[in-house]
């Protein structure tokens, strides 16, 4: 669902024309309206129309200057932290402009496709990071922030969530429908069991090495495809058989219309898929300079890498849903806000890491579903705790209280864990012949 306001186009004088009350948001006064209409060229005027809800049509407009500085960085060969940092920077407000972009094609396509839109495309900036790290065989990057993006969305997002809306709505009890929760856990603890088997074959198998890797890759590569397969059948339960589980329920005295005007696309199909692409290629000029430079930021900085990946990089990635789920529990629409963080966990658990498994099986590059045993117990807490907080159906600020001192805790575990590069890169092991299903 789109928060954004609701402009209509006329394409055939490349004009902004404002349909609603909401749409003021966007277009503040008529005299911004009359410049836009007084450019002579309609190429231009479209172009200009378009910058105007892409580009500063967010509050985090003022982090775009980081992308070029990022750039001029690499190009002049600047400390290596300092590109690291930019890029960073740049990512934020870039992750939060491509999750907008989904949504407004995701208007033209139907509800299904639409869903199917948003469901792929809503954390390919993780998607991305992961395929740089994967290309360059640097699979500790990879497993980690792909764990962060988990825990950053069941603890931080969600937990932060909880935490707002029951400070803002203390004389209300929030409620929800524990369904939704209930089909995303149940997804995750599949996901965490074909996480700990590789690990526990580890242990179990310690005598044996090198038939303990191939096995525990084996093992993986079909825990993937099984994982790739629950998370089809989770797309269909969501997005076709049991729809009414995943919407959200409408409080009384919703103006419908209201609601109408905000489900309308901003720009044109054609406009959000050429920006989409645009910003999917920035994203990934940006994501090959953070790949490249993590470890020099980790040892400029004295910060491991593991508490760079897992901690700093998701909430960059997550920024969107995390700015989107606070504000949807301050209006006290706890179901979205359980949509946005627990769907955002569950695609990355269920579809992005197993894809990254069978890509790097692909390319030859032996990985696996091993994350380690802290960063499995972390993981496998943090899915535990959540299913808890939201087993009744209700929600108070205490819980939000719990899931975020989780969050920070588990964060200042990665602070003090320094690990070698050489020893943390452990995965980075020759190709295996004969580890093949």
């Amino acid at each position: 669902m789109s928060m954004s306001s609701s402009v209509n186009y006329d394409l055939e004088n490349g004009e902004i024309v404002k349909s609603s009350p909401v749409a003021k948001s966007l277009l503040r006064t008529r005299s911004q309206t009359d410049v836009l209409s007084s450019v002579r060229f309609r190429i231009l005027r479209n172009f200009l129309a378009n910058v105007r809800i892409v580009i500063l049509g967010t509050k985090l407009f003022l982090l775009f200057p980081a992308i070029p500085m990022a750039f001029v960085a690499h190009y002049y060969s600047f400390r290596r932290p300092w590109v690291f940092a930019l890029s960073l920077i740049g990512l934020t407000p870039l992750a939060e402009r491509l999750s907008f972009l989904t949504e407004q094609i995701a208007y033209f396509t139907g509800p299904t496709v639409g869903g199917l839109v948003n469901a792929t495309c809503g954390n390919a900036t993780e998607l991305i990071i992961a395929m740089f790290a994967l290309h360059q065989r640097k699979i500790h990057v990879l497993k980690y922030s792909l764990l962060g993006s988990i825990i950053s969305n069941l603890l931080l997002v969600l937990g932060s969530s909880l935490l707002c809306g029951g400070i803002a709505n203390l004389n209300k009890e929030q409620k929800f429908d524990h369904k939704q929760a209930d089909a995303n856990s149940l997804l995750l603890l599949l996901g965490l069991l074909c996480q700990i088997l590789p690990l526990l074959f580890n242990f179990h198998n310690m005598n044996v090495p090198k038939l303990q890797d191939i096995a525990v890759l084996n093992l993986s590569r079909a825990s993937s495809i099984v994982m790739l397969i629950a998370y089809m059948a989770y797309l269909i339960f969501q997005l076709k058989t049991h729809t009414q589980l995943f919407e959200s329920q409408e409080e009384e005295g919703v103006d419908i219309n209201e609601d109408l005007d905000k489900e309308t696309a901003l720009i044109g199909f054609w406009s959000a898929f050429i920006w989409l692409c645009a910003m999917t290629i920035t994203i990934s000029i940006l994501s090959e300079y953070i790949v490249g430079t993590i470890e020099a930021a980790s040892e400029t900085w004295g910060i491991s890498v593991s508490f760079i990946s897992i901690i700093l990089l998701p909430i960059v990635g997550n920024a969107a849903e995390h700015a989107g789920s606070i504000i949807f529990a301050f209006k006290n629409k706890l179901d979205i806000s359980l949509g946005v963080a627990m769907g955002s966990a569950t695609q990355i658990s269920m579809f992005v890491v197993p894809l990254c498994v069978i890509i790097a099986w692909i390319m030859g590059i032996p990985m696996s579903l091993d994350f380690g045993l802290l960063e499995t117990g972390c993981l496998a807490f943090s899915i535990l705790l959540t299913a808890l907080a939201l087993q009744d159906g209700s929600s108070h600020y205490l819980k939000g209280v719990t899931l975020t001192l989780a969050y920070i805790v588990i964060g200042a575990c990665f602070f003090v864990q320094h690990v070698p590069f050489d020893e943390s890169n452990n995965n980075n092991l020759a190709p295996v012949g004969n580890a093949v299903i």
